[in-house]
């Protein structure tokens, strides 16, 4: 082998190696007890997510694409999948913030829309290049909740089904750093889910 030979072998290796190290990137906890991670990808709605696919014995559980969504399937459900992550388009020229204020808007009722206000989702520590927001009661809106509330119930989400949840973890996600024209609607839960909700991933547009 020639000095140039090795010196191009070197190259090319140097080369491969951060490619060969994002390929190994994988989901951020292991799988629980009967499910195995899987990745899923659709270069079309512009989403990669790690999901967990799960044999319980009476019960089979997987993930799929549909209707612009990440949506969960049970086999014991009627095989109507649930919508978890939504992918939602931003509007030409539309900054990731300004986007998530009109999607909101737009899927929520005007007179409690005008009585919440975004606010950065501070449960847990975002991943890197995301940022995540909620939508919450303004202080004036709050204190009259507050003055109705019944300790014993959990109550409504205040400012509907796009906003912060009393008995469960949703918000909005952007990822500006990924040049994507898209945000996510993120629906958590009340357990830790079988997505992994900490590596999704907008893809750039094509």
């Amino acid at each position: 082998m020639t000095r140039r030979t090795r010196l191009l072998l070197t190259v090319l290796l140097v080369v491969a190696l951060p490619a060969a190290a994002k390929d190994k990137s994988g989901p951020s906890r292991p799988a629980i007890k009967g499910c195995t991670w899987e990745k899923l990808s659709d270069t079309a709605l512009g989403l990669v997510a790690w999901v967990q696919r799960c044999d319980f014995g009476f019960r089979k559980i997987d993930f799929l694409f549909a209707a612009g969504s990440l949506a969960v399937r049970y086999s014991d459900g009627g095989g109507t999948p649930d919508p978890l992550v939504d992918v939602l388009d931003l509007l030409p020229g539309e900054a990731p913030e300004a986007g998530v204020k009109r999607l909101f808007a737009a899927r929520t009722r005007k007179d409690i829309a005008s009585r919440c206000v975004m606010v950065p989702y501070r449960d847990g520590k975002p991943p890197a290049g995301v940022k995540r927001f909620t939508f919450v009661p303004h202080a004036a809106f709050q204190k009259e909740l507050d003055k109705k509330a019944d300790p014993n119930e959990i109550p409504d989400p205040p400012c509907g089904d796009w906003g912060t949840a009393p008995d469960g973890v949703q918000y909005f996600e952007t990822q500006p750093a990924s040049g994507a024209r898209k945000v996510l609607f993120v629906r958590v839960g009340q357990d830790e889910p079988l997505f992994d909700e900490k590596t999704l991933k907008l893809l750039p547009p094509r």
